[in-house]
């Protein structure tokens, strides 16, 4: 039978559990010892005073059912005699949005729950703008709690104008409005003679016969999760269609070359065809190089590959988007560099510009969800911290390295010496400038090539439109980052003085150069020892006030956790220290 993926969702006490439970146990698909449990259940921690308490059946986490909430996604299968579901019980407070567009993410079909009694709320259009923005169509507003109201007709028409005339804004295809009370049944599974002036379909009668919007017909893709070749006489592609139907002798392109299919692969045997969703493997009738993250796309109608977009994106994580910071981002089966353009906070939805840092095979989200979604990954944990719907291409990814003659080995050779980026972080008032200054001057007087970007020379000039909020720290070190790479490229060595107090953004400038081009220098200062020196007296201003997203009083520094150099100024002077650095650009063989 066919699948309906499909979630509920709503503000916090809607009955969205209830509802779940309520379809499950009318549906008669509980068995004996699940009855049993709910009972018992319902009894010690239930909400309804002894009576069978529905959400028992969803919520499973201790944290819920003390609370009487959802937080979790939870997910249960049914069927019945028309159709297979999979729903997702999403959590209704606002702090655990990210949750909903977990659930939402892999839906058709979406049952919007409100209270009657509360009409449509902000969460109530909030969840229904996130449906619209995952490409969910189909949409069942179910006005709860209509009991409670004496199922007046008129407060269910109240409910429904208002939602129909919001919902006008969103891009559904269909939405129904079925009045019911989840905690009685009424107008769940079977019609109810309490609401004899409604004659549209109950909740289940919807999701048996919704048809949702066809999303992956069209040109077929086969998606590349691995190169198969367990000995030399087999070469296979191993992945996933994800749109179309891949045809055996069907002419397709990959890898900027034009080839067939000559075999389709699976564990039972060869296929003459493979439709949507499909994981086999692909042998095609020439030799092409391919890699994972490679998409396979019809001769004819080839995925478009670019590395700039205009995307939806929502934020996942209690450290906010930061324009400018690098981030990874994950499509399809590849990783590449991320960025974006604007800041975004916990929860938060906006359309940006972004960049990955190399072309991508793509189609627009709403074409096809598998190539048009990507997950961002913070660069560091590795954690998912946000999730992005492509729109479109902002340019063809054609903007390509010019050959030169000249290039950065024929400037080592000529300047006698490796080039290298010696980047001083630490506390204002650290010394991290008086050392560099030594650094440089004895480099300088042995003939060494050297250029030195300090942190407030620059902020006279490239970076003197930028602030000292995250965003524009963030954005300060990126450029520098940039600058130091190019000097690197020129051959050479670039001390670089600035606080740069996140690691993200060291990290970046560390990638940006070859291994072993790169020495990171400590210079470890306890704030108290800094704050007492105070040469330009921003510590004194900071605690009075006056400077705002000051580096230590009320702005964090994240310490280097494995510096190349550690140089401790309480103990040491500013001459050793300088020393100490030297020592390690000689044993990395830059002087």
């Amino acid at each position: 039978m066919e699948l309906l993926r499909f979630i509920t969702c709503g503000s916090v006490d809607d009955g969205k559990s209830t509802l779940i439970g309520r379809l499950l146990y009318e549906s008669k698909l509980l068995y004996a010892d699940h009855l049993a449990a709910l009972e018992a259940d319902s009894r010690r921690v239930g909400t309804r005073g002894g009576e069978l308490d529905f959400a028992l059946l969803v919520d499973g986490l201790a944290a819920e059912r003390e609370q009487g909430i959802t937080i979790d996604v939870a997910y249960r299968f049914f069927e019945t005699d028309a159709r297979r579901f999979i729903v997702a019980d999403t959590p209704g407070h606002e702090q655990y949005t990210r949750n909903m567009v977990t659930g939402a993410s892999t839906a058709e079909a979406a049952v919007l729950l409100l209270d009657a009694r509360k009409g449509v709320l902000d969460q109530t259009r909030r969840h229904a703008r996130i449906v619209s923005l995952l490409g969910i169509r189909h949409v069942v507003l179910a006005v709860n709690k209509l009991d409670l109201l004496g199922y007046s007709q008129d407060a269910f028409e109240q409910v429904k104008a208002e939602f129909l005339e919001f919902a006008a804004e969103l891009a559904l295809d269909e939405v129904t409005c079925v009045p019911m009370a989840a905690t009685e049944g009424v107008n769940v599974v079977e019609r109810n003679d309490l609401t004899p002036w409604y004659d549209g379909p109950t909740l289940l009668r919807w999701l048996e016969t919704v048809e949702p919007s066809p999303r992956r017909g069209g040109p077929s893709r086969f998606l590349v999760q691995w190169v198969n070749r367990p000995d030399a006489s087999f070469r296979g592609l191993s992945g996933r269609v994800l749109g179309g139907t891949l045809r055996r002798d069907e002419p397709v392109r990959l890898s900027g070359r034009t080839t067939r299919v000559a075999r389709i692969v699976t564990m039972d045997g060869d296929l003459d065809e493979a439709p949507t969703g499909s994981s086999v493997t692909v042998v095609l009738a020439d030799d092409v190089d391919a890699s994972r993250g490679d998409v396979l796309g019809a001769a004819g109608d080839p995925p478009a590959a670019a590395a700039s977009f205009r995307a939806k994106l929502v934020w996942l994580h209690e450290t906010g988007l930061l324009p400018g910071r690098q981030y990874l981002a994950k499509i399809g089966a590849r990783t590449v560099g991320f960025t974006a353009t604007k800041s975004l906070a916990l929860n938060e939805i906006g359309v940006d510009t972004v960049h990955f840092d190399a072309p991508v095979p793509y189609e627009p989200y709403a074409t096809n969800r598998d190539l048009g979604s990507f997950i961002v990954l913070d660069r560091l944990s590795n954690a998912t911290v946000g999730a992005g719907m492509i729109d479109f291409a902002l340019r063809p990814a054609d903007v390509r390295w010019q050959t030169l003659t000249v290039d950065k080995q024929a400037r080592i050779a000529r300047n006698g010496h490796r080039p290298c980026v010696v980047w001083l972080t630490g506390l204002s008032g650290a010394g991290k400038s008086t050392i560099a200054d030594l650094v440089e001057r004895s480099l300088h007087a042995e003939g060494r090539h050297t250029f030195l970007l300090d942190g407030d020379n620059v902020r006279h000039g490239l970076n003197s439109d930028l602030g000292f909020t995250d965003a524009d720290r963030v954005e300060n070190i990126r450029r520098i980052a940039e600058v130091a790479a190019l000097m690197v490229d020129a051959g050479l060595i670039v001390l670089v003085s600035f606080i740069s107090p996140f690691r993200a953004e060291r990290a970046l400038a560390r990638d940006l150069v070859d291994e072993n081009e790169f020495c990171e220098v400590f210079v470890d200062t306890p704030l108290a020892v800094a704050e007492q020196r105070d040469p330009k007296g921003l510590y004194r201003k900071a605690r009075r006030g006056e400077l705002a997203n000051f580096t230590g009083i009320d702005s964090p520094y994240e310490p280097p956790r494995d510096p190349e150099v550690r140089v401790d100024t309480t103990v040491l002077s500013a001459e050793a220290a300088a020393e100490a650095v030297l020592q390690r650009l000689r044993a990395l063989g830059v002087c």
